[in-house]
């Protein structure tokens, strides 16, 4: 998807969604990997200007959720009604009548990412917090049907092992013990997933977290694998004390049984297999240490996972 949206077709966006609107600009935002992310700069029938984000869903994401865009729209209403901060969505196209393919719009979220914060440890709480307050909406069990078990997508992706495993990142080593150890059992009630809460899904402004984006991975099952996915993540954007600090100050908010968790971060782990150079995005470095950093994360979780099975 490297061709972007022209002028006339964003305006069919807007109107779509206010026919008295108009289009008076946009821009390509940089970051999005499962989607094409254009802000749109918009003159509202009442004459109000205001700004909208519109994500067009990229091959990878289609192929995971042929109606994603449906489903994003339908779940950003439900967490943003429940509190959540999230952008609240106004629309979306399931049908590439417009674009091509499907999108979704919603509002703009004046913030960034934090990879540099000037306070780790606030940052730190407010992500542990966040994590633990989506674990803790009470949503109508029907409304989310839509989304996905975590259960059924980690066995379809222990069914489907690549032609190639990925070496570099003991691919090899994590399916066996998963496949050998899976499922793991759950202990903990099944909570909303965000799926890829991570430093780069979550805005700041001032130092304070003002907004949870990108929820295309959401799904419904143990919050181990909400919580072992962002310990891989805070210990690649902030390091290992980041990393621990994150867990407690979690499972301070929200008491879970954890004694599966080696078993779900050997899942984190097994994630970026075969596609660690796009999370480090092309800064062999960056992709240096992650490797180093996800090399003990697995050694962590594969001795937490043999020492719990032989007691």
């Amino acid at each position: 998807m490297t061709t972007s949206p022209g002028p006339e077709e964003l305006d069919r966006v807007v109107q779509r969604l206010d026919p008295r609107a108009r289009l008076l600009g946009s821009r390509v935002v940089q970051g999005g990997t499962s989607a094409q992310v254009v802000a749109l700069d918009v003159r509202r029938s009442d004459g109000a200007d205001t700004r909208l984000i519109l994500r067009r869903y990229g091959d990878f994401a289609l192929r995971q959720d042929p109606l994603i865009a449906e489903h994003e729209f339908r779940l950003l209403r439900l967490v943003h009604t429940a509190g959540v901060p999230t952008p609240l969505p106004h629309g979306f196209d399931q049908t590439g009548a417009i674009l091509g393919r499907p999108y979704i719009v919603m509002d703009y979220v004046d913030g960034a990412p934090e990879f540099a914060p000037a306070d780790l440890d606030a940052l730190i709480r407010q992500l542990a917090a966040q994590l633990a307050a989506i674990h803790g909406l009470d949503l109508d069990g029907p409304d989310l049907g839509f989304l996905p078990r975590i259960d059924d997508l980690v066995a379809a992706l222990l069914r489907r092992p690549p032609a190639a495993l990925d070496d570099t990142l003991d691919e090899g080593r994590i399916r066996e013990a998963l496949e050998r150890h899976w499922p793991p059992g759950q202990r903990n009630p099944s909570v909303l997933l965000h799926g890829d809460l991570w430093p780069g899904n979550v805005l700041f402004r001032d130092g304070r977290l003002a907004a949870v984006i990108d929820w295309e991975d959401a799904a419904l099952g143990d919050p181990l694998a909400d919580l072992a996915n962002s310990r891989l993540e805070v210990l690649w954007a902030y390091g290992s004390a980041a990393m621990e600090a994150f867990t407690a100050r979690y499972r301070s908010l929200r008491p879970i049984d954890v004694g599966n968790l080696a078993c779900w971060e050997l899942w984190a782990a097994l994630r970026p297999a075969g596609h660690l150079a796009e999370y480090a995005e092309g800064n062999p470095g960056r992709e240096a240490a992650m490797r180093a950093a996800h090399h003990a994360f697995v050694a962590r979780a594969l001795t937490a996972r043999s020492e719990r099975s032989s007691s």
